[in-house]
């Protein structure tokens, strides 16, 4: 355990920002798996890619995914959701 302030105060902000990164990729983990579901089953694929878009998006946005990885998915929730 830290003795600075400085470092405890840290060790506080990185619990709460890994708290916050761990919940926002487990929703988009969920939301892909429903978009893989969804491209299975051929029942609204768009409607599920794009409310999987917008989560990507907000990862980003958030710092959690970088940018490029976050287009890199979104291309392949497009391949999948066209080939359907």
């Amino acid at each position: 355990m830290p003795n600075i302030k400085s470092a405890k105060k840290r060790v506080k902000v990185n619990a709460t920002k890994n708290l916050r990164n761990k919940a926002i990729k487990t929703n988009l983990k969920t939301t892909l798996k429903k978009v893989a579901t969804a491209v299975e089953t051929g029942a609204n694929a768009e409607e599920a890619a794009r409310l999987a878009y917008k989560k990507i998006d907000q990862a980003a946005a958030k710092g959690v995914l970088h940018k490029n990885t976050a287009a890199r998915r979104k291309a392949a929730i497009a391949k999948k959701v066209n080939q359907a």
